[in-house]
């Protein structure tokens, strides 16, 4: 490692990009350290309290936005996306019209992608001490304060859109992120442009409002944390909001017109299992614990456990076209012995005999 010159290690830089393309990666980056800039930002964001309950957003104080204090000796982010997409935007927007369909964020219909993704991250690093001898580094996906977003900015990957995830101009943003960070002084890629223009189409379509102002999104009001993040009760002028929605949303980027140039993903992996992207509400509301840990095994889902998967079918089930089958199956759910299942399924009920009453 002593004798990497400029020229070896802009050559080392060139073949990391060759390797992580052949280890599945649709793009690779480096970029450096600095993230002055991005530091700011999440402080006012988490200053307006727009975290909501992600305590954890804050608990690392500045690790997440100086790298080197999170993994000593990094000098160098490298930065990769890989796509995830399975479905067409016809298929998804159908599914959200379905009101007795289940949408889940398509980014959670496949194996859970922190492990596929580290792993080839692994392989990648191994590549690169190989050629060079030890050297340190860490590897992350979404798994630690990390600033994945601005880091994937700087590395060229794409821009923060005003919806807040990273755009590529020849790929939109169905990719997920994940960082190498390294002790290597790699040289640096050209950080992306923004190019959202006077487009506000994300602004405009999210059903919760939670895109507040461009490039900034209140995260209490957003489908995603509401479904995912939040543990108790989800707020009651929130819930008609929601629809069908029971895992995740995303409306703001099946509306972002750059992702017209989105590819379907080479990943098996990442393909739906158990027929998620299609399971009816009533068919998945009725999945025993046991059912829910077996059917979502391996996947991101799991995390939020059976108790939130409940209340959020049950929320989606208030939203639905009324029947007597809904009906019966929110009687039934009144004796789960959870008291925040069964509020959420008393609401649901109270939702549905209005309609009915119509």
């Amino acid at each position: 490692m002593d004798t990497l010159n400029p020229p070896t290690l802009q050559a080392l830089a060139s073949q990391i990009k060759q390797w992580g393309l052949a280890l599945g990666f649709q793009q690779v980056g480096i970029t450096d350290t600095d993230l002055s800039a991005a530091e700011i930002q999440l402080q006012d964001w988490l200053d307006k309290d727009f975290h909501g309950n992600m305590e954890y957003m804050q608990r690392h104080g500045l690790k997440r936005s100086r790298p080197a204090q999170l993994h000593p000796g990094t000098v160098s982010v490298i930065s990769v996306r890989m796509d995830y997409q399975t479905d067409s935007k016809s298929v998804m927007e159908q599914v959200l019209t379905e009101t007795t369909t289940a949408y889940i964020s398509r980014y959670a219909l496949g194996r859970d992608y922190h492990k596929l993704m580290r792993n080839r991250l692994q392989k990648l690093a191994e590549k690169i001490e190989a050629a060079v001898g030890p050297f340190g580094y860490r590897a992350f996906v979404d798994s630690a304060p990390v600033l994945e977003k601005a880091l994937a900015e700087k590395a060229g990957l794409g821009w923060i859109g005003k919806h807040s995830n990273v755009i590529n101009r020849k790929a939109g943003s169905w990719f997920f992120l994940g960082e190498i960070y390294t002790d290597l002084p790699l040289p640096i890629d050209e950080a992306a442009s923004a190019h959202c223009g006077g487009c506000s189409a994300c602004l405009d379509v999210c059903p919760t409002q939670a895109i507040v102002a461009p490039y900034q999104v209140d995260a209490r009001r957003c489908v995603s944390y509401l479904t995912i993040e939040l543990h108790g009760s989800i707020p009651e002028d929130l819930r008609p909001l929601i629809g069908n929605r029971i895992y995740g949303c995303d409306d703001c980027q099946l509306v972002c017109p750059w992702n017209r140039f989105a590819k379907a993903t080479g990943e098996g992996d990442f393909h739906p299992r158990h027929r998620l992207n299609s399971q009816q509400l009533l068919d998945v509301f009725a999945w025993t614990e046991d059912e829910f840990l077996r059917k979502t095994e391996g996947s991101a889902i799991r995390r939020i456990g059976h108790e939130r998967w409940l209340r959020n079918i049950a929320v989606a089930l208030g939203n639905a076209t009324a029947s007597k089958q809904i009906n019966d199956a929110l009687k039934e759910k009144l004796q789960h012995p959870s008291d925040l299942v069964k509020e959420h399924v008393q609401w649901a009920l109270e939702r549905q005999l209005k309609k009915y009453s119509m």
